[in-house]
């Protein structure tokens, strides 16, 4: 089996997780105030995480673990990056973070084991 053979089916979970990551650092960085939006600041983390580490367990379940780790240290590093752009640092952030990108990749790669099973998907 050739490489490009086994990463094929990731792809598609790669360029959606790639896309979604460049979305929440503009968002991250961006001078605007969650005020507006409903719902609380970590809720708004734990989502965009959540989201993020999604797709990729969902197209290939083993990769569940790195996902997790690898989007939560992104958001660390976002959180680390953002006094720059004038946001404020913070560990709640970077709890909600990591306990989104652990329901989310889990979630994804329940569903891809289910979707599998089911012939949903191949």
């Amino acid at each position: 089996m050739s490489l490009w053979t086994s990463l094929r089916p990731s792809l598609p979970g790669l360029a959606l997780t790639l896309v979604l990551g460049l979305a929440i650092a503009l968002l991250a960085f961006a001078p605007i105030s969650s005020d507006a939006l409903p719902g609380s600041d970590k809720l708004h983390h734990f989502l965009a995480f959540a989201v993020l580490a999604f797709p990729l367990p969902f197209a290939r379940p083993r990769l569940v673990w790195p996902v997790i780790v690898i989007v939560s240290l992104y958001g660390g590093l976002i959180e680390l990056v953002q006094p720059v752009f004038g946001r404020e640092a913070s560990w709640g952030d970077l709890v909600a973070d990591a306990l989104g990108a652990l329901c989310g990749g889990l979630l994804g790669a329940l569903c891809g084991k289910i979707c599998r099973r089911l012939g949903i998907i191949g």
